[in-house]
């Protein structure tokens, strides 16, 4: 019986903590982000000093904590929650805050600890060991923390590919994946700081996957009857893994609402002329590399002659699904037309995007094509701003030239960018 109300206590504690903190979320237009920012910090304290001293039990032999059950789990999705309604420029500020935050509180714990301290009412010292056993361990879940949200990131942008329109099950399965690592890595801590046992570490992910379903459940139905459409966000520049992120978060928004080829799922022509020629004049403006990769896969003709356009557009949408794996979150898949497609890779040029395009081309190369006996290659093209120019018109001219070379010395090539007197870059054929 007690351990059955332990079941319905923690599910009340998740439920007011989600209540609490949506709210918040909720009027972050009147009030700001910060009252949202302040409250997830005031939590992070009692969260990392339940995970280290309370524990309840629960049926079936299960023993777990509400800090790392519902406090933690709670901030876990309600910061993918955030990056939902954001991005992920807005979701490192408390991340970021939080790491600083701890470390600061070991360090200035660490300089008090060397007071000479004066008596003040018997029996209460302060407790130091204590106190540097939970500065490590939030140091610890906090570092933890920072690669949760990327993983998690990346896991809701490619369910969107698995699961489609499924916010429930995305949630769900992004956050059981991510939490499961969490569990581990956080214990491996908890355990050497506290000799915590195995039955922590079993019950605890036990525990946290009915949270993952609670906290899904409450993040799904707030998202569908609760929250503001999507609005404008502001460009950032790319200066590190979030910025990153947020422009990948961007790039698949775009795809999921306008500009999209029907068949293959890339950005279509018209967003090549419109976003993909301001990204470059952008660029050669502020004085940025930046990158045209003009790929056209070989014999296609070939290929639609002899298994017909079905086989052929079958083909299209798993070359494409190549090409954007193999390209870097920040890049921008277009298709130009026919079998040829336009990378735009911002931040990189010479061996980089060189490197890039090989990746892609090696990418092309293993697809399965449903038909054993044939196998599917491109050849690239590429050119890079400023060497090459510094206007959208000539990138793609330099390339497209780059590309007919590539086609011209035997195909499943890659030229790019090289100084005036060498000959141009011939990678060999896998």
């Amino acid at each position: 019986m007690a351990e059955l109300n332990n079941v319905f206590l923690l599910a009340g504690d998740a439920v007011l903590y989600f209540i609490a903190l949506a709210a918040l979320l909720r009027v972050r237009r009147r009030i700001g982000l910060g009252a949202f920012f302040c409250a997830l910090g005031v939590m992070h304290f009692l969260e990392t000093y339940l995970a280290g001293i309370l524990y309840v039990a629960l049926p079936f032999g299960i023993v777990t904590s509400p800090g790392s059950t519902v406090l933690f789990t709670g901030k876990l999705m309600m910061l993918l929650l955030l990056y939902i309604r954001e991005d992920a420029v807005v979701v490192r500020q408390p991340i970021y805050g939080l790491l600083f935050g701890n470390v600061l509180l070991f360090a200035l714990a660490f300089v008090m600890r060397h007071h000479t301290l004066a008596p003040f009412t018997a029996g209460r010292a302060a407790d130091f060991g204590f106190l540097n056993e939970m500065g490590a361990l939030m140091v610890w879940g906090t570092a933890i923390l920072f690669f949760d949200c990327i993983i998690i990131i990346l896991l809701y942008e490619r369910s969107r590919v698995w699961l489609g329109s499924y916010r429930w099950a995305r949630l769900a399965l992004c956050g059981a994946l991510v939490l499961s690592f969490d569990q581990v890595a956080f214990w491996a801590g908890l355990h050497l700081l506290t000799g915590a046992g195995v039955q922590v570490l079993i019950g605890g992910w036990i525990a946290k996957m009915g949270a993952v379903a609670l906290y899904s459940s409450m993040a799904a139905l707030y998202l569908k009857y609760f929250e503001w459409p999507l609005a404008g966000r502001k460009n950032t520049r790319i200066s590190d893994v979030f910025d990153t992120l947020t422009y990948r978060e961007r790039y698949e928004d775009l795809l999921a609402r306008t500009g999209c080829d029907a068949l293959t799922g890339a950005l279509d022509r018209h967003s090549l002329e419109s976003y993909g020629r301001r990204a470059v004049e952008t660029a050669a403006a502020a004085g940025r590399p930046i990158s045209l990769l003009l790929i056209d896969i070989d014999h296609f003709k070939a290929f639609n002659d002899s298994f017909g356009h079905a086989a052929g557009d079958k083909m299209l949408k798993r070359i494409t699904t190549e090409i954007m794996g193999a390209a870097r979150l920040s890049d921008f898949t277009y298709r130009f037309g026919g079998e040829e497609f336009v990378v735009i890779a911002d931040g990189i040029a010479g061996a980089e995007a060189s490197a890039l395009g090989e990746r892609i081309r090696r990418a092309i190369a293993g697809a399965p094509v449903g038909d054993a006996a044939w196998k599917v290659t491109a050849s690239i093209g590429i050119a890079s701003c400023a060497k090459d120019g510094s206007g959208y018109d000539k990138l793609f001219e330099v390339a497209d030239k780059r590309l007919s070379q590539a086609k011209a010395s035997g195909r499943n090539k890659v030229i790019g960018e090289r100084g005036p007197n060498e000959t141009p870059v011939r990678l060999v054929k896998s």
